[in-house]
């Protein structure tokens, strides 16, 4: 069927409050980016926090330069707990990115956990196993890298 679950956790020495201010900001999203994907929010006028059905467009190019649209909306939100954003619009057939945050002795576990699926039945499956898993966990590596910058590192 090729539905896929990434799971990565991290734990930051700050306060849950920091964390949260930071995650749950959308114009934050694009320091946690790897600069090679050319992200861009192209939504006018974001709050600067996000909250349940808000909708979030971006430009991206995460294959060879060629720029997309991604469309997500975050569909649930509990203030320093957590909030889930789903894709309207974009490269994949699911996309449901869960991100947890909980205060832990001297700081902030952070969990994202994302199940996601590609279109194109084995086509999908096939650029998945050749390129997509490994430009996701590359992703995630990068975002760690920058968080533990901004937090600092267990």
């Amino acid at each position: 069927m090729g539905i896929y679950r990434i799971y990565e956790e991290i734990w930051l020495p700050a306060s849950l409050s920091e964390v949260w201010n930071f995650i749950s900001r959308p114009e934050n999203l694009k320091e946690i980016t790897p600069p090679y994907m050319g992200f861009h929010i192209t939504s006018p006028d974001l709050p600067p926090v996000m909250y349940a059905g808000m909708i979030i467009s971006y430009r991206v190019s995460p294959i060879a330069g060629i720029p997309m649209t991604w469309v997500t909306e975050i569909t649930h939100v509990e203030p320093e707990s957590y909030f889930v954003d789903e894709q309207r619009a974009g490269p994949y057939s699911i996309w449901h990115h869960e991100h947890f945050v909980e205060a832990s002795e001297g700081g902030v576990k952070m969990t994202d956990i994302v199940t996601y699926k590609l279109p194109m039945g084995f086509l999908g499956r096939l650029a998945h196993r050749l390129m997509i898993r490994r430009q996701l966990k590359e992703i995630f590596r990068f975002r760690r890298q920058k968080l533990e910058q901004l937090f600092g590192k267990s």
